[in-house]
């Protein structure tokens, strides 16, 4: 069965994830930087893929392609409106063709399904495409439909959307957690998502109870919180603050209580990264994940001075992590990005016996679309900030 997965703003990024967390894809293809079509052996449950992907807006499923413009004769067999009911469609287009008429389509629809005197209306945008907040609070997926129109070549793909990424849970996990430090910065959920699924190349559920995955700079508990919420079941938080410590706990106790997570085992230390093996047994862990400390955020900064002191800080953490981590362990790190100038300034810590793993299939390395440094990794960030992040994937040699 083909499906479209609307990706995020970082192209790189989302497909990176989905090849990471999908160990059953048939064949795929990047249509733009928007969208990647993909092919499965069986039907996905894309209700609930979506909430464990922090890169994918939408995904949907395809059921026709056509040539030249789109009419409802096209379409009309993807409605499923019952005579007298209110019903909700929306369209969105992710092409570049002028040929494309939204809005006659979309008069086309209306008359052709009010015929059966039922309420019908349009919900549209100032943009081609619809947000998911738009498509949610409007129930598109439930109580209506999402018609996407995607150009490949010289041919249109009809699909219709199945669900839409959760932003109203993960804002509610992010804006409501108990303990939270604006100060030092925050991981969001959706990065944590994306970070913990680049870590599983055919990790199934069972395997996750089983699997050890420690966040060694663990700050207010994301990493562990979004860890807990995807199925694993063996985690170890360290963190050289103690109020970073505590504050995951709050976050963590919160969480099993908002969704009813219970048998979660985890252990937390308050301990300096560089002295790690002192707490944690050597060759015990499976994954590192984790956002160490970026550097300054605010004020004057020396970047060349920050630059050597963070070097050594991940140097040594680096050295650590060999000690505890399983043979072929793997890290998914952040490591800082300075912004000076519009140039990029990268860290480049010792790596000692780890390996930079690049996860994205190797025929869709060179398109323009997907962005990647020179060593093999993916830079994130917006913008206005003048510290971005490198995803950084490294596997124990």
């Amino acid at each position: 069965m083909k499906y479209f997965f609307i990706l995020g703003t970082n192209t790189a990024l989302s497909i990176a994830e989905i090849f990471s967390f999908f160990d059953n894809i048939i064949s795929y293809k990047l249509l733009n930087q928007d969208v990647l079509l993909v092919e499965f052996e069986n039907e996905i449950n894309a209700k609930e893929i979506i909430k464990k992907l922090g890169g994918t807006i939408k995904i949907g499923e395809i059921f026709d392609e056509v040539k030249g413009n789109v009419e409802y004769d096209d379409v009309g067999h993807l409605f499923d409106i019952k005579k007298g009911e209110k019903y909700k469609f929306g369209i969105s287009c992710y092409t570049r063709f002028k040929k494309i008429n939204p809005k006659f389509l979309a008069m086309e629809i209306k008359k052709s399904l009010s015929k059966g005197k039922s309420s019908v209306r349009w919900v549209t945008s100032k943009e081609k495409t619809l947000s998911s907040v738009v498509v949610e609070q409007n129930k598109l997926t439930s109580k209506g439909i999402e018609l996407i129109l995607i150009e490949n070549k010289k041919n249109i793909l009809i699909g219709k959307t199945l669900a839409v990424q959760a932003f109203k849970d993960l804002s509610f996990r992010d804006y409501n957690r108990p303990a939270r430090d604006d100060k030092s910065g925050m991981l969001p959920p959706k990065l944590a998502q994306i970070m913990i699924n680049l870590s599983q190349k055919n990790i199934n559920q069972d395997m996750r109870l089983n699997t050890c995955l420690l966040d060694p700079f663990c700050g207010s508990g994301t990493v562990l919180t979004e860890a807990m919420l995807m199925g694993f079941n063996n985690l170890i938080g360290s963190d050289i603050s103690e109020k970073a410590t505590n504050d995951t706990k709050k976050n963590i106790e919160w969480i099993q209580k908002h969704y009813k997570l219970s048998n979660i085992n985890y252990k937390l230390y308050n301990q300096d990264v560089l002295n790690l093996s002192e707490k944690i047994e050597k060759n015990s862990v499976d994954i590192i994940i984790s956002e160490p400390y970026l550097g300054p955020q605010r004020g004057s900064i020396k970047f060349e001075k920050v630059k050597k002191e963070l070097e050594e800080l991940y140097s040594g953490a680096i050295k650590e992590f060999d000690k505890i981590l399983k043979n072929n362990g793997k890290i998914i790190m952040l490591f800082p990005v300075f912004r000076i100038n519009k140039q990029s300034l990268q860290i480049n810590p010792n790596l000692d016996n780890f390996k930079i793993v690049n996860i994205i299939p190797e025929n869709l390395r060179k398109r323009k679309e997907v962005k990647q440094t020179g060593r093999n990794t993916i830079i994130y960030g917006r913008e206005n900030q003048r510290i971005w992040r490198e995803i950084v994937i490294l596997e124990k040699k």
